[in-house]
């Protein structure tokens, strides 16, 4: 004679309410048993046990091993999501700051426009533009090439970008005492086309920001564009090899 399975226990009140749950889901699967079969992209979330007394089988052993594979490779996924979309970003700032060089008409418009899109579309808390030449314009900061060959000569690499921790005298030439001390990490690049006419460094409180692998593409370009319009809009502006 074959005994009847046994009823399961009757939930205590507090767990009321999951038990009605858990028995709608198994009425449900009951009724349809072909529901896994039909959505086989739930298997690798599901924990079944597959034990033979105290031995974890090899079936169940692959199932665990592709879960967690399954959520690494959705971290992995989120990640590169996030990446993409910072990277979005990031173009279509300087996207916008490459237009406004580009019309730029004056050389107060190509100041203005780098400072104010690096302070307040970037949120670059330091900012440093400096333009070399022997006759500076009443815009913006100018020096000699002499006094930035002294102060930063090994920063003025043409299509060079530099970044990183600076020495202390490096970062009073680019940012002054006073925001020296605040800053972590730079980033510098030389104002270039067939000569160098600037320097452009921003710079960032934290030490890791700036490390000095990380690629400074982006600010690059617009030192590129910089060097290209600079000239164009003023002819003061010493052409340094």
């Amino acid at each position: 004679m074959t005994d009847k399975p046994q009823a399961p226990a009757r939930p205590s009140a507090g767990s009321a309410a999951e038990y009605m749950e858990a028995a709608a889901v198994a009425a449900y699967l009951e009724a349809h048993p072909d529901f896994f079969a039909e959505h086989e992209e739930l298997l690798p979330s599901l924990r079944i046990p597959h034990r033979r007394g105290d031995t974890v089988s090899l079936v169940e052993r692959q199932m665990a091993i592709l879960r967690e594979r399954n959520i690494e490779m959705r971290h992995r996924l989120s990640h590169l999501m996030d990446v993409a979309r910072d990277n979005d970003r990031l173009f279509e700032k300087t996207r916008r700051l490459i237009l406004a060089l580009m019309d730029a008409a004056t050389l107060e418009d190509v100041v203005i426009s780098v400072e104010d899109s690096l302070r307040q579309d970037f949120q670059v808390p330091f900012v440093s533009l400096i333009l070399l030449g022997d006759n500076p314009a009443p815009v913006g900061r100018w020096v000699t090439h002499a006094d930035a060959q002294t102060a930063i000569g090994g920063l003025l690499t043409e299509g060079k970008s530099v970044s990183g921790s600076l020495r202390e005298h490096e970062l009073d030439f680019l940012f002054g005492e006073e925001q020296r001390k605040q800053i972590g990490s730079t980033a510098v690049v030389a104002v270039s086309h067939q000569g160098i006419h600037g320097i452009l460094a921003i710079a960032s409180r934290d030490p890791q920001h700036y490390k000095s692998s990380v690629g400074t593409l982006f600010l690059s370009y617009i030192a590129e564009v910089m060097g290209r319009v600079l000239p164009r809009v003023n002819s003061s502006l010493r052409k340094v090899r």
